[in-house]
């Protein structure tokens, strides 16, 4: 998904006077929340509970790790605390469907998440062809490398493309940590809603939020991104697995369409000047992260599934 065009369209828009007349059509959140949803629908926690614990284990520690060191990055470099939260959400998590549940937990405006989003996009492409030909050099099983190509490559399209050129055991292991990575996401909405509304946004003079103000602030389509994997969960066990494997892949281009329909908005939306603002300090922290993530994530995969069998 690429919001490459978008300013160009946001521009030609503007000066025709456009703009205002098609806004009623930019219906970025509604986009980005069923998006999300149906990215839930190819989540089977089944699968995550019995073939995955080295994925369950690396996706905890890698996570944890790459997000807590991006956010004290860009603390350091003077990153916007928002900023901060979807930067650290994308590069440990999954790339542009963890930055955009972030922002929705933390409130952030539509030009974070279209340069998050964008940043994710400039480092996953190289990396679908760097990876493999790394894995190549450095004589890594086809475990070790998918489990490697899953757990640092930010987009799932991304993850698919690089464990291919591998090969099929390395897209197994790679498709099956992402996965797992995925279903960690609204562990980690959670946890930003209640630092925001705790720390970083609490007035020194104002009560401590309540239960109530947490409920509030947090984004309820995370809702139903866990309910779409529970319901998925439970629908595969009823059918057979070719029919399964047709229907989640239905879903998965409707949430490719709602996402890339999302990102249009969000181009059309946005102003450019807000992102000259922000300058090189977020490229450097994205990049840093990226190389952190590259080298925790090929440590773990060494360790954890060395000997492991497809």
């Amino acid at each position: 998904m690429s919001t490459r065009g978008t300013p160009a369209g946001n521009a030609v828009l503007t000066a025709t006077g456009l703009r205002d007349r098609l806004a009623g059509g930019f219906r970025t959140e509604f986009f980005i929340k069923t998006g999300l949803v149906l990215l839930g629908a190819s989540i089977n926690l089944k699968v995550i509970a019995t073939a995955a614990g080295p994925a369950v284990v690396q996706g905890v520690v890698l996570i944890s790790t790459v997000f807590l060191f991006t956010w004290w990055l860009g603390g350091r470099l003077g990153l916007d605390d928002r900023l901060r939260a979807l930067l650290s959400a994308a590069v440990s998590i999954c790339g542009v469907s963890a930055a955009i549940a972030a922002a929705g937990a933390v409130q952030a405006r539509r030009e974070q998440l279209a340069y998050s989003a964008s940043l994710v996009i400039a480092f996953a492409l190289p990396s679908i062809f760097v990876l493999p030909a790394l894995a190549s050099v450095l004589g890594l099983s086809p475990e070790v490398a998918g489990a490697w190509i899953g757990g640092n490559i930010d987009t799932t399209a991304a993850v698919t493309a690089a464990g291919t050129i591998v090969g099929e055991d390395a897209l197994a292991i790679a498709t099956v940590v992402k996965v797992t990575q995925n279903a960690l996401i609204g562990v980690v909405v959670v946890a930003l809603t209640a630092w925001f509304a705790f720390r970083v946004e609490r007035r020194p003079d104002a009560p401590r939020p309540g239960l109530g103000e947490l409920w509030r602030r947090f984004p309820k389509f995370v809702l139903g991104f866990v309910a779409a994997s529970v319901i998925t969960t439970w629908w595969l066990t009823t059918v057979s697995a070719a029919e399964g494997k047709a229907v989640v892949g239905v879903a998965n281009d409707l949430r490719t369409w709602f996402l890339i329909l999302a990102f249009v908005s969000i181009g059309l939306e946005f102003r450019v000047s807000s992102l000259r603002e922000a300058g090189w300090r977020p490229v450097a922290v994205f990049a840093g992260a990226t190389v952190v993530n590259v080298l925790v994530a090929l440590g773990l995969a060494v360790v954890l599934f060395s000997g492991f069998s497809a």
